[in-house]
């Protein structure tokens, strides 16, 4: 079986956003990382803005933030998967 071509040129580049002034930690996890809860550490601002850029190939992937060790959503997202917690995934389409 071939190796997945894992080269930046078959990946996009993919800003993770969040506003939470308050927040002590904030991290993004999803299908992607296998929903490790500490996978993709966001850094802050001075006003509050958590930011962290990852690439990955085209497709569509489910995820959420944890904020302070609490799973969050992303207002940025409006677009919604029901997962088997009884709470909704955000989607996120690479192109």
């Amino acid at each position: 079986m071939p190796k997945p071509d894992r080269s930046k040129t078959t990946r996009r580049r993919v800003a993770f956003r969040l506003h939470a002034p308050e927040a002590e930690s904030v991290f993004a996890t999803g299908d992607a990382w296998g929903w490790k809860l500490k996978a993709v550490p966001l850094k802050r601002d001075a006003e509050g803005n958590w930011t962290a850029t990852k690439y990955l190939p085209p497709g569509e992937y489910q995820y959420r933030f944890v904020v302070d060790g609490e799973w969050a959503d992303d207002p940025a997202y409006a677009e919604r998967a029901d997962n088997e917690f009884g709470s909704q995934n955000c989607m996120l389409r690479v192109v």
